[in-house]
């Protein structure tokens, strides 16, 4: 795809990109090629961008993905409504590693992220008249053979729409659109297996009150330990400390943010990819960078992606 027009400049925001994605997810920074990958969930397409050149490329999958990983050899892990696959480089065939030991009429996979010890975490959430309901946690080990173990970490912690671990790998932050909340869990078990994952606790929710309050719907950590926080239908994100206080706010040109990372050669760019799906014309015009990759210099350094052991 041709280059992207200059990138524009909204309240300390860069816009890298045309409103490519219809719902974006899963941005992944990967630093020795300069360039940041994602994904639109809505129709199954992987995008990268070449940040200092603008260039945008896509490759479409055969079907729906709704979550994008890097893997440590090169390639990429992608999370399929019902199955998790490997693939070795960009626009090569994917492998199956795991397939979804659920009804897959009843839940599908949703976000994923890995651990420090190479692990893949994945949650689920529910289909038709079953959204918002059950909802679990999994765990793929490191890829020891050819199907690797697809463990149930713990069940009944409803949807997962966006995952990060803390700076030491033993706390797990958790999204949850449907609750309007971000919760927490500690990885008890560290990198030992089985895992075991404590109970959910609430750490943040919007405050209802706000014209536009927002659903957490993505994660990031920066090296200190605060959460990053996208809230989708709420224009902006928000930086949470470790016990959950609000410290700063960056709003958005965008109104529904659905993913987020750090980036740049020293890991001070704040990355946000956007939704324009279901959005009015008014809400379109309003915030009219709605579908775009967006672009935020940060004073804190966040955390190097962490990667699936293949």
């Amino acid at each position: 795809m041709s280059a992207a027009p200059t990138p524009n400049a909204t309240d300390g925001w860069t816009v890298l990109t045309e409103p490519l994605t219809a719902w974006g997810s899963s941005p992944v920074w990967r630093g020795i090629e300069d360039r940041l990958y994602w994904l639109d969930t809505s129709v199954g397409r992987v995008w990268r961008l070449h940040v200092p050149s603008g260039r945008a490329e896509a490759w479409d999958l055969p079907q729906p993905a709704s979550a994008l990983v890097p893997a440590r050899q090169g390639g990429w892990v992608l999370v399929l409504r019902d199955s998790i696959h490997h693939a070795t480089q960009w626009r090569m065939p994917t492998q199956r590693l795991a397939q979804a030991p659920f009804d897959t009429r009843l839940q599908r996979f949703a976000a994923a992220q890995c651990d420090p010890w190479g692990r893949l975490w994945v949650g689920t959430r529910g289909e038709g008249t079953a959204l918002g309901t059950g909802g679990a946690l999994y765990c793929l080990r490191p890829r020891d053979r050819v199907h690797p173990e697809l463990a149930l970490a713990r069940a009944g912690v409803g949807t997962t729409d966006g995952l990060a671990f803390g700076t030491d790998g033993r706390m797990l932050y958790r999204c949850d659109m449907a609750a309007a909340a971000l919760h927490t869990l500690p990885l008890i078990s560290g990198g030992h297996w089985p895992v075991q994952l404590g109970m959910p606790l609430p750490l943040w929710r919007p405050d209802a009150g706000e014209p536009m309050p927002g659903r957490p719907s993505a994660v990031a950590v920066d090296s200190v330990g605060r959460c990053w926080v996208a809230l989708h239908e709420g224009a902006r994100v928000v930086c949470l400390s470790p016990s959950g206080q609000v410290v700063a706010e960056l709003p958005l040109p965008a109104c529904c943010p659905t993913g987020l990372c750090f980036g740049g050669r020293d890991l001070r760019t704040l990355f946000v990819v956007t939704s324009r799906q279901h959005r009015t014309a008014e809400e379109l015009a309003s915030h009219p960078a709605s579908g775009a990759v967006l672009a935020h210099p940060m004073p804190i350094p966040g955390l190097p992606p962490a990667t699936y052991w293949d």
